[in-house]
């Protein structure tokens, strides 16, 4: 990671307006992650910076989000995984979490099924913020991608990504894309971070509960 995409810890504690006890607590309660606090040497000795991107999106949706629910509310949202067990098609449906044609395509693929997983539902989500840009066959190795390979990165912060080459699509999970390079012929689609996907479809399962 460049200097220029970090920010020291004082910046952000200036530019947030947090105090340090705020952002070592939100720590704590895991709504920051660990592997953000980076410790690099500097003139004053060891200092703590911060993927600044990341960080200060995070810190805005904690501010934002923290009235409305408890820090463990806001810990399970923001983790990756998901003690939901299962929802039924029709639930989704009903509160517009999906729409139908997605979860038509998903059931095309899968067969009909009363009720979801919570990776099948995060799938049948992305299938849905995606759909309209990809195409049905992309959106068939979408649904087998996240079936047989999400499981194991589930995790781990990772994206969906998708390239084409000469009109020939190629989709995959990658842990970080940051660094991968193709040639000049290759078309970047989307590069879909799972870990905001999974934040936005929890606020909504929650929405939907409330």
């Amino acid at each position: 990671m460049n200097e220029e995409d970090l920010i020291s810890k004082k910046e952000l504690l200036e530019m947030t307006g947090i105090s340090y006890g705020q952002l070592y607590r939100w720590k704590r309660k895991n709504l920051i992650p660990e592997e953000w606090f980076i410790r690099r040497s500097s003139f004053t000795g060891q200092e703590t910076f911060f993927p600044q991107i990341k960080i200060l999106q995070r810190v805005e949706r904690i501010k934002n989000m923290k009235d409305g629910l408890s820090l463990d509310e806001l810990a399970d949202v923001f983790s990756p995984s998901s003690n939901m067990q299962s929802m039924s098609t029709s639930k989704l449906l009903q509160h517009n979490i999906v729409a139908s044609l997605p979860m038509g395509l998903f059931e095309e693929v899968l067969g009909s099924q009363e009720a979801l997983s919570f990776n099948d539902i995060l799938t049948v989500y992305v299938l849905h913020k995606l759909f309209g840009e990809i195409t049905r066959e992309e959106g068939k190795m979408l649904i087998a991608v996240m079936r047989d390979h999400y499981g194991a990165l589930a995790a781990k912060p990772c994206e969906l990504v998708l390239i084409r080459k000469m009109g020939v699509p190629l989709l995959f999970l990658a842990e970080s894309a940051e660094q991968i390079y193709f040639d000049k012929n290759v078309k970047w689609i989307f590069r879909l971070s799972l870990a905001a996907a999974i934040e936005e479809l929890k606020m909504k399962l929650n929405e939907m509960e409330a």
